[in-house]
């Protein structure tokens, strides 16, 4: 059973997504994390247990790529690999047998239509147990608001790629913090710094899909 929940990990890590997947090389023919899932279902080990093993491999790719030791095209099929242990996990999660820690809404600042950085940190974050309310790109601050309205208690994460939507995302924390002056603000993104996520009055800032994760769990579960 152990040796099952490892093999997710290691195949959430490397991007393998099942037998037939051939990459990476050194793996191919080998069972994948869909196949890995549903044994380790079958033998009897409980959907946390798989769980905390798709947050294991997506911390260990993520702080790789923090590294410069991976890149995007790892951590996407890494991504893939944890969609497909998390299709085998859905039931459970509509069951109420398996939690999210929280929710995490998520979007791209209006101006703005850049959804590479945004998209792997919500793969990123999904890994390590949150659930992802990913608004898009372009989304205006209402939208934000009107996501916070929904889902009350959840944690909010801006990104923006170009310096001149970061007036924008100043505007939208602004908002944020006006009308939900406890939900907690995460910002990112090219132009971002730590001191400039300070001014915005931001609750904190990442660098890199591994710090918004790392941030959040931080924080603990939510609400």
């Amino acid at each position: 059973m152990n040796e099952l929940i490892a093999k997710i990990s290691l195949c959430i890590e490397r991007g393998k997504v099942n037998q037939l997947s051939p990459y990476p090389k050194d793996m191919k023919g080998q069972d994948g994390a869909d196949e890995c899932a549903r044994q380790a279902l079958a033998a009897g080990a409980g959907p946390e247990a798989i769980l905390q093993a798709c947050n294991d491999g997506m911390q260990h790719i993520g702080a790789k790529f923090s590294r410069n030791e991976a890149f995007v095209p790892e951590l996407l099929m890494a991504a893939k690999a944890m969609n497909a242990v998390m299709a085998h996990l859905k039931p459970f999660f509509l069951a109420g047998t398996v939690k999210p820690k929280g929710r995490f809404v998520l979007g791209t600042v209006a101006g703005d239509l850049h959804d590479i950085g945004k998209n792997l940190v919500s793969m990123v974050v999904a890994g390590n147990g949150w659930e992802v309310i990913d608004l898009g790109v372009d989304v205006k601050t209402a939208r934000f608001l009107d996501a916070i309205r929904t889902h009350p208690g959840c944690r909010v994460g801006l990104s923006a790629l170009l310096t001149t939507t970061m007036g924008n995302m100043a505007a939208t924390v602004q908002a944020i913090k006006s009308q939900f002056p406890t939900t907690v603000v995460l910002v990112g993104g090219a132009p971002l710094s730590r001191e400039a996520a300070v001014q915005m009055g931001a609750d904190g800032y990442a660098p890199d899909p591994q710090g918004a994760a790392a941030f959040l769990n931080q924080l603990g579960a939510a609400a």
